[in-house]
């Protein structure tokens, strides 16, 4: 009896004779569906291509009427071939004509046949046409029979996409603009400043040898290739600039658990038993997960795909010899890398020294290579939107990290005033430099203590660079963000020490996990919302899964031994919040006692976010040690607006007198209680804002590390008591915004903004 495989590996036979035969490409299609249609004992089948304008043409036939090849076409979408092509996935009907999507067209005489299967033919993860069976009875399908019509697809492509049947510059976008200068935005991952030449990574390596001739030969070169691909791993996360504890470390975990996954492999070799080659199963399955993890809706689950298409293509590199990305040429001396999206490790292949920055089509701050990015300090701007049709190999581009624009072919003057920008930021940053060891002081004797906010290891060392007094927020969830699963107490444990350690005796404030919104968890399959910002998030969640709550606390208590413990607990909106939380906290206090654990002073804090919370504030001030203003909230809420929202980005303002007037409340009620408070956020590090923070009692702000400098260049330069004054006359006014007021104020008193 023959089984699914051997059928499958004697049809892979036939047609790679076919293929290899003479004749153009149009014969050898025609004989292709000739012999599919025998050998899967169909009446039909069909080949439609895609031509420009996502248009499905009918290229070849057996079954149909031949006057309808060239003639009939379908948009992606329409009928049945068309909703195979949008959705690219198969469909196996035994009743076709009764399908909602079934179009009629009366040219291909397909009105008497009533079954029909159809799968997408796909090349580098794009849908490029589709392979249809079709039957008189109502046949039903078999699973086995899907699976063989997907293997005989994918050899197929290499026919469809070899440039033969149609000119591939068909569906290449048009852009007569494309050796003009150009200037691109998009998002800022890690910002900075950086000039090269462009090199397209290009990680796609072409499969050459579709058919295996012995299957068992082809499981062996897999295994192999698996074993070389480990080695290389390990080799490479080993590197000595990248030996330091940090955030990238638990990625490279990760990275290491896809690469060992047994469900991945156990497709791979069942892909190569059908009869494809080692690297064709490869490429099959990685097309195959690419298509389905493209139609995912979840932003960390979508990024998780880098990761596997790194590996695929680590995986063809062992198997074919091919270096397959540009990380094997010769390089340029200054290097900008320009691609959709990467892993970690690719990036990891690049010689660091000649890196100047990255341009990403898409991504995000939370993917992992970026996080890597961060960690050897490139500037990095993803979401560029179609930057792989605008650009060219050779090409100079300057990536502005800092205001999230990349600059492509840039002209004599950008490049000049580059240079400048790029000169005055090494000045300034040497200005700063120069003031690390300054005080914090003002010109009438206020001091101001200047705090770091951070989120991975990395940050920690620019305590020292930047001389901070301290990290003011230690963002908690990056670490949780950046895992597969959740972290348990002994993980997380030696985390918060190693922060604590680190710190060398500088106070550190630990934020509480602060998820939800736009920060999702991979492991926790939360629902959509409609307003995810005003959802089911931060203190909201961590209440309602008080376990996760205690084993954050029994970590952080654990990892001060004794020390003291600085806990701040965000988006509290009301008092009863902070009171459910702060009984799990002396729960978990009293367990370490128990247990013989040693437990130093606990200060407690809250955000204050959430402007509900300020009709309670007496009450709240009676029950905690420092309050931390949570700008970036505070104002979002304050103003109802989403601020990830671009039409709404300039419409409100800070330094509105609404917003500062609130402020000035927050501030003078923490004073009379004799309670600490700070701002964090956006608006602490701005010089101007930073400047407007001071003048309304402010004496504790805390920023990220490349804003310590200015701002301590501000203060350094800044008489507060005329600025008092000067403020205390704005703050009734009803204008939209008091900035420019202020500029001009800080511009006429030598205030360095």
């Amino acid at each position: 009896m023959l089984t699914s495989a051997s059928v499958s590996r004697r049809l892979l036979g036939r047609l790679r004779d076919v293929m290899a035969g003479g004749g153009s490409a149009q014969e050898r299609l025609n004989n292709v569906v000739k012999l599919i249609a025998a050998d899967m004992v169909a009446e039909v089948c069909s080949c439609y291509v895609m031509r420009a304008g996502e248009v499905l043409e009918l290229f070849a036939t057996e079954g149909l009427q031949q006057g309808a090849v060239h003639q009939t076409r379908l948009r992606v979408g329409e009928g049945l071939i068309g909703d195979i092509a949008a959705h690219a996935r198969p469909l196996a009907l035994a009743d076709a004509q009764s399908h909602p999507n079934f179009a009629y067209r009366p040219e291909t005489g397909e009105e008497i046949f009533h079954s029909l299967m159809g799968v997408p033919i796909i090349r580098g993860g794009r849908v490029i046409g589709v392979l249809a069976v079709q039957n008189r009875t109502r046949r039903h399908y078999q699973d086995e029979e899907v699976e063989t019509l997907e293997t005989v697809a994918m050899v197929l492509a290499e026919l469809v996409a070899g440039g033969e049947l149609i000119r591939r510059e068909e569906l290449l976008p048009i852009d007569g603009l494309a050796v003009l200068p150009l200037r691109m935005e998009g998002v800022r991952l890690n910002a900075g400043l950086g000039m090269g030449t462009a090199v397209l990574h290009q990680p796609r390596i072409a499969v050459q040898k579709f058919v295996a001739e012995d299957p068992n030969a082809e499981l062996e070169r897999l295994r192999r290739a698996l074993g070389e691909m480990h080695l290389k791993l390990k080799e490479l996360f080993s590197s000595a600039d990248l030996a330091e504890g940090g955030e990238h470390v638990d990625i490279f975990e990760t990275y290491r658990m896809f690469a060992e996954d047994a469900g991945w492999i156990s497709k791979i070799s069942e892909a190569i038993r059908t009869g494809l080659t080692a690297e064709a199963a490869v490429q099959k399955v990685h097309d195959d997960t690419r298509l389905r993890m493209n139609q995912v809706i979840d932003p960390y689950i979508r990024e998780r795909l880098h990761d596997l298409e790194d590996l695929a293509n680590r995986l063809l590199q062992h198997l074919t010899g091919d270096g397959g990305t540009a990380a094997e040429r010769d390089l340029p001396d200054d290097v900008v890398l320009v691609c959709r999206s990467m892993g970690p490790t690719e990036l990891l292949d690049y010689d660091r020294q000649r890196l100047r920055g990255l341009v990403f089509e898409e991504g995000s701050p939370t993917m992992h290579v970026a996080i890597v990015a961060r960690a050897l300090d490139l500037p990095v701007v993803g979401r560029v939107k179609d930057v792989l049709s605008k650009i060219e190999t050779g090409d100079l581009v300057i990536v502005d990290g800092d205001n999230q624009q990349v600059f492509i072919r840039p002209g004599d003057d950008v490049q000049e005033a580059f240079a400048t920008a790029l000169v005055a930021r090494q000045a300034k940053k040497a200005s700063y430099a120069a003031l690390r060891d300054e005080p914090a002081v003002t010109l009438d004797g206020q001091h101001v203590t200047l705090m770091l906010n951070a989120g991975l290891l990395v940050d920690l060392q620019h305590l020292k660079d930047m001389g901070a007094d301290g990290i003011g927020l230690y963002r908690t969830e990056i670490p949780f963000m950046a895992r597969p699963s959740l972290p348990d107490v002994p993980a997380q444990t030696m985390l918060y020490r190693k922060i604590i350690d680190q710190a060398e005796g500088k106070p550190v404030v630990f934020r509480t996990l602060d998820v939800g919104g736009d920060k999702l968890l991979p492991y926790w399959n939360a629902d959509g919302e409609d307003n995810p910002a005003l959802g089911w998030r931060s203190i909201r969640i961590t209440l309602d899964r008080p376990a996760v709550m205690r084993h954050q606390l029994r970590a952080l208590i654990r990892a001060a031994e004794g020390r003291e413990l600085r806990i701040m607990f965000p988006m509290i909106a009301e008092v009863a919040e902070l009171d459910k939380a702060r009984a799990l906290l002396d729960q978990e206090v009293e367990r370490e006692r128990q247990r013989g654990g040693a437990v130093g002073e606990i200060k407690v804090g809250t955000m204050l976010e959430v402007p509900a919370l300020a009709w309670q504030f007496e009450q709240l001030l009676k029950r905690v040690d420092f309050v931390s203003i949570g700008s970036n909230d505070l104002s979002q809420f304050m103003f109802a607006v989403d601020r990830t929202n671009p039409r709404l980005a300039e419409r409100y303002d800070v330094l509105s007198p609404g917003m500062l007037r609130f402020i000035s409340y927050l501030v003078s009620s923490c004073r009379n209680a004799d309670v600490p408070v700070s701002v964090c956020g956006e608006m602490a590090g701005r010089p101007l804002e930073a400047m407007v923070l001071l003048a309304l009692g402010v004496r504790t702000l805390s920023m990220s590390a490349p804003s310590i400098g200015p701002v301590k260049c501000m203060l350094r330069s800044l008489d507060l008591p005329p600025l008092e004054r000067y403020l205390d006359t704005l703050l009734d006014l009803p204008d939209h915004s008091l900035r420019e007021k202020l500029k001009s104020y800080a511009i006429d008193h030598g205030v360095v903004i």
